[in-house]
């Protein structure tokens, strides 16, 4: 079996995106989507994700760990698959598609594409952690020196934590920055850090913000990976929350199986 794909990154989060809409990949198993993202014995990605047709909006997106189950939403990658749906002439600069956790607008430049989030009602706030949902499930904690921090080894204390660990959360430790927020996260599915992740910069975000310690509704956030800007409304609730960065297509190929 051979595979067409294209490799992408967005801010460091890497990614194998497919062309689904003839439905030809939907015989892929768990253990043909984790040898695709394997890093030694495959292409290698923090996830994969398929472009499948959709009825309703211009196309939809389904977002696989690299463990090769099925995820939650992932905002690096959403951003990374809206330039290759663009590239395949499915719409012109705006698009609207659904995904997991509903549908998602999306604005698209040569230089970045701006991702339209999903609001967020509730926010659980612990002794030294906020918990929320902003896509995928998020703990966030405030650190004080995330340079030398062991991002691994304290999130993987979180994550399987028995209040976790059925479904897993991932884990995010920040910092203030001069311009903004500092972020490092550990992302279920993957199992170890990553270079950046979106849903945990919005949950970062409006954590920070949640918190009183970050005054301003629009927030650069600075990653291993790159720079992401995160923009949102304070209703009562978070509402109009925009994710925006920049992403590359790395390069094509075809994996045979």
């Amino acid at each position: 079996m051979k595979i067409s794909f294209s490799k992408y990154q967005g801010a460091g989060n890497d990614f194998v995106i497919l062309d689904n809409r003839s439905s030809e990949f939907h015989s892929l198993t768990t253990q043909d989507i984790n040898q695709l993202c394997h890093r030694r014995l495959g292409i290698g990605a923090d996830g994969l994700i398929m472009l499948d047709a959709s009825q309703t909006y211009d196309f939809k997106m389904r977002y696989f760990n690299a463990d090769g189950m099925e995820g939650s939403m992932c905002g690096n990658g959403a951003r990374c698959l809206v330039d290759f749906a663009k590239q395949l002439d499915v719409f012109h600069s705006h698009c609207r598609f659904e995904a997991c956790d509903g549908p998602h607008d999306a604005q698209w430049t040569k230089e970045k594409v701006v991702l339209k989030m999903n609001e967020v009602t509730h926010i659980e706030q612990g002794r030294d952690f906020y918990f929320l949902d902003t896509g995928s499930p998020h703990y966030v904690q405030w650190v004080d020196d995330l340079k030398s921090l062991d991002v691994n080894k304290s999130g993987r204390e979180v994550r399987y934590n028995p209040r976790f660990n059925d479904k897993g959360t991932n884990v995010n430790f920040m910092t203030l920055h001069a311009d903004g927020l500092e972020i490092r996260t550990y992302e279920r599915g993957v199992e170890q850090e990553t270079l950046a992740c979106g849903t945990g910069a919005v949950a970062c975000a409006i954590a920070a913000y949640h918190s009183g310690r970050l005054t301003h509704t629009d927030v650069s956030i600075t990653t291993l990976g790159g720079q992401l800007k995160v923009t949102f409304e304070d209703d009562s609730y978070y509402k109009n929350i925009f994710l925006s960065g920049p992403y590359q297509r790395v390069f094509d190929g075809v994996y045979c199986f």
